[in-house]
C-alpha cells in the first residue's frame, strides 16, 4: 500500500496530480449516478471474468466466505506489530466495522471507542493466484466511494485496495520482494487518488523504498470522497517490456515497465504463484503522518465514515486465458481432480492420522489428478497453496506429496514430499504452502508428453479428521510451460 500494510514505514511525500491523457482501460464506465451502486459487475467486452464479488447481501452480513477471510487484530500471528505500518487501530470481524449494506455495497467502517480506542475492517481474498497469463494481461477493478470526509475530520483516514504476492502469506517478513500493486489508495481525506509499485529491496532498492514507485491524480468530476470512482489496475505481459498501469475512471495516470525496475526485482514480484486482494481502512500510519507533517488521527477526526465497494472483479485477456495465471496452475476439484477452479468454494474431509505418525508417507490420502498435462520444464519449483483446517483439534497436521508422470504410464519420475503443515486448534482455514519446505524428493523434472500429475493430502499426525479446500480454492503451480 502507499505505505506497505506489511513492514515498512513510509517517507513524506505529497499529492502531486499528473496530467493523465485519456486511454481506454478495457471497460466501459458505469451510467450511474456517483454514488449508487450499479448492483453487478460490468461487462468486458474482449476479457474473461475470472473472479468478482459485487457485495449483494442482507446488510449486516459479513462478505462472502468463500471468496474472503478476515483480519483482525493489530498484526498477522509472527508477523509485524501494527501491520507494518504503525497504523493505530485493531481490525474485527465485527458487522459494525465490516458489512454489507443491504444495497449491492460492502461497507468498511472505522470506529473509536469512549476510551479513544479505534477499530475498522481488512479482508483479503481467499484466492492468492491471480496473475497475468504468459503473453497476456490481468486486470484488478474495483468500484469505490472513499470515506466521506476531509479536512481535519480526515486527519488519520486510510482507505486502500491493493494486492500482494502469494508468498507474504505465511512469511510476513519477505516484502517488498514479493511484491506489492496498490491500486488505490488515499489519506486524510485528500481529493486524490494514489497508485503505487513496491518491489525489491527495503530500503532504497529499485522500488525506491518505502516509498515505492508511485503517482497520485485528483479524482475525475466528483471528489474520490463524494462519489463512486474506479479503480483499476493492470500487467501487461503482452507488451514489450512487460509494463504495470494504473488508471481510474479510466484515465491511465500511472505505469511502470519492467526496464525500469531490473530483471531481478521484476522476476522476484511476478515468479511466483501470483497475488491476493485486500480492502481496508486504516487509521493512522506512517502515510498518513507523512502527507499531513502531524501526528493522526487527532481529537478533532471524526468516526464513522464508511469507504463503500460496489465491486471488486479480476478480468484476464490474452495467453494462456481461462484460469488466472499459466495454465500450470491447477486447483483441487471436487471428485479428486486437478484443473481450472470450479465457481464455488467445497470441502474434501482428510481421514485421521489415528494417533500414528505418518510424516513422509501417505496415509489413506485424498488424491487429485490432472492427465493429458504436456509442457516444458521451466527449470523452476513446485509452488502450492493449501487451504487446511483441522477445527479444534489438538496436534493435527496435514501433508502434500506432488507426483509427475511425465508419459503417464504409471512411472512417476518426479515424486516432492513436503513437511507436515500443523494445524491450530481454532477452526477457520490456514494456508498451507511450499514454503514448509521439501522433506524429500526422488527422481527429476523433465518433459511432460501426455503426463500427469497427482496430488495428494493426508493427516501425517493427530486424532482428528481435517479439511481441505477445493472447487475455487486450494492451488498446485507446477513448474511448466506448455
Amino acid at each position: 500500500m502507499g505505505t506497505s500494510r506489511t513492514s515498512r514505514y513510509f517517507r513524506t511525500r505529497r499529492a502531486t496530480p499528473l496530467l493523465a491523457g485519456l486511454a481506454a482501460a478495457g471497460l466501459c464506465a458505469a451510467l450511474l449516478s456517483p454514488s449508487e451502486a450499479r448492483g453487478d459487475v460490468p461487462p468486458a467486452p474482449g476479457w474473461t471474468l475470472q473472479w468478482s464479488d459485487d457485495f449483494n447481501g442482507p446488510a449486516r452480513s459479513l462478505p462472502s466466505a468463500a471468496n474472503w477471510q478476515i483480519d483482525t487484530g493489530h498484526n498477522y500471528p509472527g508477523g509485524p506489530a501494527n501491520w507494518g505500518t504503525g497504523e493505530i487501530q485493531s481490525y474485527t470481524s465485527s458487522p459494525d466495522n465490516l458489512s454489507l449494506d443491504g444495497n449491492g455495497n460492502l461497507r468498511i467502517t472505522p470506529l473509536r471507542d469512549g476510551a479513544g480506542n479505534w477499530t475498522s475492517g481488512r479482508i483479503e481474498t481467499k484466492r492468492a493466484d491471480f496473475k497475468a497469463p504468459a503473453g497476456g494481461t490481468l486486470a484488478i477493478e474495483g468500484r469505490i466511494q472513499m470515506p466521506n470526509v476531509t479536512g481535519e475530520q480526515a486527519l488519520g483516514y486510510w482507505p486502500a485496495f491493493w494486492a500482494l504476492g502469494a508468498p507474504y502469506r505465511g512469511d510476513y517478513w519477505n516484502w517488498p520482494g514479493i511484491g506489492e500493486f496498490d491500486v488505490m489508495e488515499n489519506v486524510n481525506g485528500i481529493n486524490s487518488v494514489w497508485g503505487v509499485l513496491h518491489c525489491g529491496v527495503n530500503p532504497g532498492g529499485p522500488c525506491n523504498e518505502t516509498n515505492g514507485i508511485g503517482a497520485s491524480r485528483a479524482c475525475p468530476g466528483a471528489s474520490c470522497q463524494s462519489a463512486f470512482h474506479t479503480y483499476r489496475f493492470e500487467w501487461d505481459r503482452a507488451a514489450s517490456p512487460n509494463v504495470l498501469r494504473w488508471y481510474v475512471d479510466g484515465q491511465l495516470y500511472h505505469s511502470v515497465d519492467q526496464n525500469r525496475v531490473g530483471a531481478e526485482a521484476w522476476n522476484n514480484m511476478t515468479n511466483h504463484a501470483g497475488y491476493f486482494i485486500l480492502l481496508n481502512v486504516a487509521m493512522g500510519g506512517a502515510f498518513p503522518d507523512g502527507v499531513a507533517g502531524r501526528a493522526t488521527p487527532v481529537a478533532a477526526t471524526v468516526p464513522g465514515r464508511a469507504m463503500a465497494v460496489d465491486y471488486v472483479a479480476v478480468w484476464t485477456r490474452g495467453g494462456g486465458g481461462g484460469d488466472p495465471g499459466t495454465p500450470a496452475t491447477l486447483h483441487l476439484r471436487p471428485g479428486g481432480t486437478l484443473g481450472p477452479a470450479t465457481g464455488s468454494a467445497a470441502a474434501t474431509t482428510l481421514a485421521p492420522a489415528g494417533g500414528a505418525n505418518h510424516d513422509g508417507t501417505p496415509h489413506d490420502p485424498q488424491t487429485f489428478t490432472a492427465t493429458g498435462v504436456n509442457g516444458t520444464y521451466s527449470g523452476g519449483s513446485t509452488e502450492f497453496d493449501l487451504l487446511v483446517d483441522a477445527g479444534s483439534a489438538v496436534a493435527n497436521g496435514q501433508q502434500v506429496r506432488v507426483s509427475y508422470d511425465r508419459t503417464g504410464d504409471g512411472s512417476w519420475e518426479r515424486a516432492e514430499t513436503y513437511q507436515y503443515f500443523a494445524t491450530d486448534p481454532v477452526p477457520g482455514y490456514e494456508h498451507y504452502t511450499q514454503s514448509k519446505g521439501l522433506k524429500s524428493a526422488t527422481g527429476t523434472h523433465g518433459t511432460m508428453t501426455n503426463g500427469t500429475v497427482r496430488v495428494e493430502v493426508w493427516n501425517a499426525i493427530g486424532n482428528g479428521a481435517s479439511t481441505v479446500g477445493t472447487g475455487n480454492q486450494s492451488l498446485v503451480r507446477i513448474p511448466f510451460t506448455p
